[in-house]
This record gives structure tokens, sequence and C-alpha cells, in this order.
């Protein structure tokens, strides 16, 4: 993914940047980078402001490996070209999209934001368009897809940097992908790895509670969503999908055009997409969207009502492409799998597992309230844990829900970074205690998150339900700042091996 434009004169770059440049602008620029150790000769160093480095302190390490020239917002007595900036992440954006000359003007950007729902809405809207005959491409937090080449994305941000988002663009343009989807978190809203992408439609599935402690307030939260669609109208994008259900997705409907904009409901006639005589089961749901295509017979093998929402969504998005509703009906009927996103695991154990990414408390509830009314004859036990240095008015709620609709909840790491593990937990084990819950009863505390699932799988009789909550997909546990290797799926069919073997040797 390390492919560039040939050069890029320095000055024309410092135009687009807003920023000053004092000598050099005759440089010719071969290549971007953010960090240094992927500096090389043509390389311009960008020394970005992050929250536990800046790259400023690396400036000389860039430039023993060659850099050509900086962008930096301290001015200095540099050996090379500097343009200066107030914000150099914020300048990154329009100098990287210069960089890659626009790619995002020479293929069609759909954009999907929201607390919860990102992935499933663009994988299964991205499917849609795959199966129209469209070439496509992906950007999101399991994998980045340009036509059929498909990467896990390792790099833990949903939205990437601008200017991976920019390289990345390019290389569609360059595959001939007609049509790219893009997961647009709040962070990459806020933090302007976004605000060159032309969007050619945006959509919203919710926008609950998470993120505070980096934004702040819900308003500010709320705020950075309604970003996407504000940037979408001013700059001709086609429409907005917004779900009628959810008060936060509600609240951008001031910042959409009215006259491009679809809404969707499963509880409001009046939406223009409106999922009539929904039915769950086990198998999946069934529905009849009504739609200003007319109406479109649904039935797919996606649990829950949050999945009828997201295929609510994604049926939105293709319909605003012109996306004939035979398509909708076959993609739904057939939809492409997401890794982590309520992925069961078979070892042939006598209870049930379920591997899932969610990670706030309104997800939690979704997905344990579906856990429950597909079967509720036996328990539930679910192993959940909170980020370290992420929101913290979020992990009593956490707590709570677990005890209101768990039988038995084991509190553990997730990714502590450089939070105390034990002390996140405790706030977890404090809102569910508030909830009812007792302590060696229906909650446990354990710190190592091999140990909470090995005691869950200890625990589960016949017929029971595990649910294995917020690593989903993610290959790893950040503790101390350090990315330590971590697979939920294998560490699950371990413990229940391993209870197999010990059942088996009585």
């Amino acid at each position: 993914m390390n492919e560039q434009l040939p050069a890029r004169a320095l000055g024309d770059l410092a135009g687009v940047a807003g920023g000053s440049i004092g000598w050099g602008g005759d440089t010719i620029i071969t290549g971007i980078e953010y960090d240094s150790r992927l500096v090389k000769p043509g390389v311009m160093f960008v020394a970005i402001r992050g929250g536990y480095a800046d790259g400023h302190d690396y400036i000389s390490q860039a430039l023993e490996r060659g850099a050509s020239a900086l962008l930096v917002e301290r001015a200095g007595d540099y050996p090379v070209p500097a343009i200066v900036v107030a914000d150099s992440r914020a300048s990154l954006s329009p100098v990287a999209a210069a960089f890659f000359d626009h790619p995002s003007r020479q293929l069609k950007v759909a954009g999907v934001t929201g607390t919860d729902g990102k992935t499933s809405t663009s994988t299964i809207a991205e499917a849609m368009f795959a199966n129209a005959g469209y070439k496509t491409g992906l950007i999101g937090t399991v994998q980045i897809k340009i036509g059929t080449d498909v990467v896990a994305h390792e790099s833990r941000q949903t939205t990437p940097e601008s200017l991976d988002i920019q390289r990345i663009l390019r290389q569609m343009v360059d595959a001939g992908v007609e049509w790219a989807f893009l997961e647009a978190t709040s962070h990459g809203l806020a933090m302007h790895r976004l605000d060159d992408v032309r969007f050619e439609i945006a959509a919203v599935t919710n926008i609950t509670h998470e993120h505070i402690d980096f934004h702040g307030t819900r308003e500010a939260y709320w705020a950075a969503k309604k970003r996407l669609f504000d940037m979408t109208t001013r700059r001709g994008g086609r429409s907005a999908v917004v779900n009628l259900d959810d008060p936060g997705a509600r609240s951008t409907l001031d910042a959409c055009a009215a006259e491009q904009t679809m809404t969707y409901s499963q509880s409001d006639p009046q939406a223009g997409i409106f999922a009539r005589s929904i039915s769950l089961s086990t198998n999946g749901f069934t529905s009849n969207f009504e739609s200003p295509a007319g109406p479109i017979a649904i039935t797919s093998p996606l649990l829950g009502g949050f999945n009828v929402s997201n295929s609510l969504c994604a049926t939105g998005i293709a319909l605003m492409a012109g996306i004939d509703q035979d398509v909708i009906t076959r993609t739904l009927a057939n939809p492409p799998v997401i890794a982590g996103r309520m992925a069961r695991i078979e070892e042939g154990q006598p209870f049930n597992v379920v591997v899932d990414y969610a990670h706030t408390p309104a997800s939690l509830e979704k997905v344990l309230t579906l856990l429950r009314s597909l079967d509720d004859r036996g328990r539930i036990i679910v192993v959940t844990g909170s980020a370290g240095e992420r929101d913290r008015e979020k992990r009593p709620l956490q707590g709570a829900v677990c005890a209101r609709l768990a039988d038995i909840s084991i509190f553990t790491n997730e990714d502590p970074r450089f939070e105390d593990a034990g002390a996140i937990i405790g706030e977890i084990a404090a809102g569910a205690r508030n909830a009812g819950g007792r302590p060696g009863e229906t909650f446990y505390e354990v710190e190592d998150r091999a140990e909470a699932i090995a005691l869950a799988v200890s625990l589960a009789d016949a017929g029971d339900t595990i649910l294995l909550a917020g690593k989903g997909h993610e290959r790893s546990i950040i503790l101390n700042g350090k990315k330590l290797p971590w697979d939920e799926a294998a560490v699950a069919r371990r413990a229940i091996q391993t209870r197999i073997e010990q059942e088996r040797e009585k």
C-alpha cells in the first residue's frame, strides 16, 4: 500500500497547506510520511502532534533518513526546506489530497458514521454495489478492500489518517474502483482526516454514548458526527441517509439537504424506507421494506433488530444510487460475513459461544437482548471490558447493562493502554453493583482476559450462551503502550477444548 504519484513541487504543496515556506519551493517531493521510520530521500516528513508523541521530536530521525522537506508547526533553522503551518494535522489533509491528485473527485464515495453499525452497514452496502456490477472499495474497521483485493486493517484506526485515506483512494482510482465505502468515525471527522474527501452519499446509523473522553460533551460528539453531512452538502454530494429511530441520528437532519435525504425506520411509517411486518428468529429476519422504489421483500440470515436497521441503512444508500430492488433482496439474502460480528464458535460444546465487537452500553444492550430473545432457556454469561484512556462515563453504564441483562458477568481487560487495568474493571463493576449485581455470584472481576474467558467456559452449562464482547476482530490488546497479540476466537476455542479434554478424563 505504498505506491505514490511520482512527484510534486514543494511550493505547490505549500500553497494548499496554507503555510509559509522560506526557500526551496522548487524541491521535488516524491512521497509524504508522518512516521519518521518510513522516510527516505525525496519524502516530505510531516510532524504531527499525537496523544502519546509529538512528531516534532522525530524530525532529526527523519532528516537522518534523508527527508527532503518538512511540514511543521515550529519554525526553525532546518537543513531542508520547511512549510510552517498552524496545525500540521489539518494541513496534511489538503496536502495529501493535492499530492494524490484529489482521488475522491475521480470516484464516488459513500461515508457511514454512527456509534454502532458502521462496519456492518458499510460492508452490506459495498456488497450491494458489487452485486450490481460496480467495482468497489472499502475502508473500515475490519479491512481495506480494493476491488477483490482485501487487506486486514491492523492500525486500530477505523478511519485512517488523511494521508493514508488519500493514498488508498488513489490506489482505488488506479484500480478502476467506481464506488468507495468509508467508515467515518467522530475522531476521523474531528481530526481532519476526512476534510478533503468528497462524499457523494453520507449515512448515519445512530449516535449514542461514546468517546466523551475525546470530545468532552455529548453535544460535541454529536457535532463531530454532523460534520459528515455538512461536508457532503457543501460539496454537492448527492444525498443523506438518516435513521429516524435514533435521537442522535435525527439530530443530523438540520445539516442535510432536505430534498436529498432518505430516512429509514422500523417504527415510523412516514420514513422514506419503512420496515413493515418484521419477524425475528434464530434464522434471521423477514420484513417488507416499503420504499420509494416500491415494496422490497426481505428474507435475511442476519440476526436481530439492529441488523434490520443496518440493512435499512444499506438499502437507503443503494436506492440513492439507483440500484435495483432485486439486487438489494439478493444481497440481504446472502450477506457478506463480517469478522467478529456475532461470530459463533463451535467446538462440539453443549453451550453457545458468540464473539462480538459490542463495546458500548447501547451495543451491549442490543446484543444481550438479542441473545436472550433467541433462547431464554439457558443462562447468558458475558465477558467484557472497557478501553483505557477512553470514555470513562460509559464504564459503569456497561456494568449496569450486564447486571440487568446477563445472568453472569465477568469484567476483564480490553485495551488498558497506560491506565490501571484493575481500576477500569472496578469502575465497570461499580455500575453492576449499583444495578443489583452481586460480586462472586452474578459478576466477577478477572484482569487477565484469557483467564476470564476460561472462567466463563468453566461456568457454562448445557444450553447456556457465552458472549465474548468488545474485542471482536481485533488482533491485539494494548497494554502499557505495547500491542500484545490477541485472537478472541482462538482463545475461546482453546478454553473450550481444554474443558472438553478435562471432562473426558474424569
